[in-house]
């Protein structure tokens, strides 16, 4: 009797869980098909990985996305974030702006956010910066499958963030990348709802 009622009760459990993760990753899904461009205070590109001041090939594609939401007048301001890895000359938020600058983005259009190790702490720091400015309203611009992510953690953050992802680059090259990218999406939006901690992994997108 006891044995059937703890079997049962596992047998929920495993369900309750499994009923979550592909709750959330059909949310991640859906998030990544979306596209909100509000017109806003600014537009936050979040930096992936850079080489010598130029930017990778994930990196390129969401600093285009960004550049034709400026060009469109979605925001005044482009905030391009991300640190710098050990042995790194530059930052990802100055490999950013720099290829913005020559895109055509004048200076006093951009703000570079130099620091942060991941999504999280990049949003924390971009909060502050639009503390600082006075500002509230983002769009922000990362792979379709951080989108949700990098949402919620703008949102705790204290930043009212929609999001606008880019379609192109390697992440969305594939049906397998994407699957991967969802896969590991769901098990980092899931473990910040539940610890409130980032993690690293992905190109930037920990």
């Amino acid at each position: 009797m006891l044995g059937g009622f703890v079997a049962r009760a596992v047998g929920a459990a495993v369900l309750a869980v499994a009923l979550v993760v592909v709750s959330t990753a059909a949310a991640i899904w859906w998030t990544a098909r979306q596209d909100s461009e509000p017109r806003s205070d600014a537009i936050v590109v979040l930096g992936s990985a850079q080489y010598n001041g130029v930017p990778s090939s994930i990196f390129e594609a969401r600093l285009e996305h960004a550049l034709q939401l400026w060009e469109e007048g979605v925001a005044p301001v482009v905030v391009t974030v991300g640190g710098r890895r050990d042995g790194d000359e530059f930052t990802e938020a100055e490999a950013g702006r720099d290829y913005l600058e020559q895109a055509g983005v004048p200076a006093e259009d951009l703000v570079p956010v130099t620091d942060g190790v991941d999504t999280l702490e990049s949003m924390r720091l971009v909060a502050a910066e639009f503390d600082q400015r006075g500002w509230r309203t983002a769009v922000l611009v990362t792979d379709p499958w951080h989108a949700m992510r990098a949402e919620r953690m703008a949102e705790d953050s204290g930043i009212d963030a929609a999001s606008s992802p880019t379609r192109q680059g390697p992440a969305v090259q594939t049906r397998s990348t994407q699957f991967r990218y969802i896969l590991r999406e769901t098990a980092a939006y899931l473990l910040y709802r539940a610890t409130g901690e980032s993690v690293a992994g992905a190109p930037g997108i920990g």
